[in-house]
């Protein structure tokens, strides 16, 4: 089906979302870091990108600016999915391009939500 850029520097968050997205039909690719996550997004231009914002180095916000201000990126969706859900975090995320805000813990339910609003 869809291939589905997961960024996270903790190995159980990928791992848990990329067996869920793995189980609705679709292929996770991984990525540690916001550099990584510019880098695979230019490279393998996934459907969507579900995206850690509290990384070492390049945040997810950073990275979210990056593929967002990229031409060749701009059209993938990004989710931000972290625990910084404050209003003003919401705000800072859409000012960086985000498409989409989900809070860790995620339900499978806010995760099938995601993938069917955004791959089509």
């Amino acid at each position: 089906m869809a291939t589905i850029l997961i960024v996270d520097d903790v190995t159980t968050n990928r791992d848990l979302l990329g067996k869920l997205v793995s189980s609705l039909g679709h292929t996770p690719i991984y990525g540690v870091s916001g550099e990584e996550a510019v880098a695979k997004a230019a490279a393998v231009k996934p459907a969507l990108i579900f995206l850690d914002v509290v990384m070492p180095g390049l945040d997810g916000f950073g990275a979210c600016r990056r593929i967002k201000k990229d031409p060749a990126t701009a059209g993938i969706p990004v989710v931000l999915v972290t625990q910084k859900t404050s209003e003003s975090d919401r705000f800072w995320g859409k000012k960086q391009g985000a498409d989409d805000h989900l809070a860790k813990p995620w339900t499978a339910d806010q995760i099938k939500a995601m993938i069917g609003r955004f791959v089509k």
